[in-house]
């Protein structure tokens, strides 16, 4: 990371204390659930998985990317569902921030991909986990490496129409909002915005809602995911409870979001086992319900 970025990281954070929480006009919430096509535990086709999201209550999926797109799209035409974003399928195993040039053609040819998937499915964005800071790669790498890779993807995206949205994740980088403003402020463009994983902050790096404050308008899509610090039933530490049963404060971080005036998708992704059939799927949806209505 250059001088000028540690300095816009700065500037940002003054500017976001300066501002009171009740700042903006709060905004008529109008959110629409889908989930995430990963994390359907439904066994059986594409088909098949989309008919048991829509009968549960879900009005979109987010497919991921590099799937057979004419099967995404005759399953879309024939349940109703519509695509709430597009998930880049090979972010992780070939990262923009790879150290060698060819890994990260491959995650730029994947993230390209992608996008027009989106495009072709009527989806708006496209999810991305920008690098990985870890395994002998820096943060001030990572941090480049990406940016670089990004900027090479913006004029596709202008051109069809889809923005790229960086999520927040496990990934050993940007775990301050700060940070997240300053990254965007360093791509620089209005076609690329935030994924905003209110899961992910919460167990490391919360409250949600103070992303969500400062982020604001960059906020192109959520992903609805609780968290806990306690061991669950099982006794083991990190694993991802149901919504509602964990530690997210959803009543503060949904009037975040009402003050941001952020409406559209609200995209779970929550574990397979929680949307394995009709009745858990059900039970997803509905606790999503009563997250909106907090």
């Amino acid at each position: 990371m250059n001088r000028r970025s540690f300095l816009k990281m700065t500037i940002g954070g003054a500017a976001a204390a300066a501002f009171a929480p009740d700042a903006s006009p709060v905004s008529k919430r109008n959110l629409r659930k889908a989930i995430m096509y990963a994390t359907i535990g439904v066994k059986g086709s594409v088909l098949e998985k989309f008919r048991v999201m829509k009968e549960a209550g879900f009005e979109g999926v987010e497919p991921m990317g590099a799937m057979n797109r004419d099967e995404v799209l005759a399953a879309f035409k024939e349940t109703g569902l519509q695509a709430a974003s597009v998930c880049d399928h090979i972010h992780w195993a070939k990262p923009l921030s790879a150290p060698d040039e060819a890994t990260r053609k491959l995650g730029l040819d994947g993230l390209l991909q992608s996008l027009r998937d989106a495009h072709a499915y009527g989806a708006g964005s496209v999810l991305l986990v920008p690098g990985i800071a870890r395994d002998g790669v820096s943060y001030e790498q990572c941090w480049e490496r990406s940016i670089v890779e990004i900027k090479k993807a913006i004029p596709v995206a202008k051109d069809l129409g889809v923005k790229i949205s960086i999520e927040n994740v496990g990934n050993n980088f940007i775990t301050t909002p700060e940070q997240a403003m300053a990254y965007l402020d360093e791509l620089n463009s209005e076609w690329v915005g935030w994924h905003f994983d209110i899961g992910n902050v919460g167990r490391n790096y919360g409250p949600a809602e103070r992303w969500i404050q400062m982020l604001g308008k960059r906020i192109v899509r959520i992903h609805v995911k609780d968290f806990t610090t306690k061991p669950t039933a099982s006794g083991a530490r990190g694993e991802r409870p149901k919504l509602l049963d964990g530690e997210t404060n959803w009543p503060a971080v949904m009037n975040a979001l009402d003050r941001a005036g952020y409406q559209g998708w609200a995209i779970s992704e929550q574990p397979a086992d929680q949307a394995a059939d009709a009745q858990t799927a059900r039970d997803l949806a509905e606790r999503m319900d009563r997250i909106f209505a907090s």
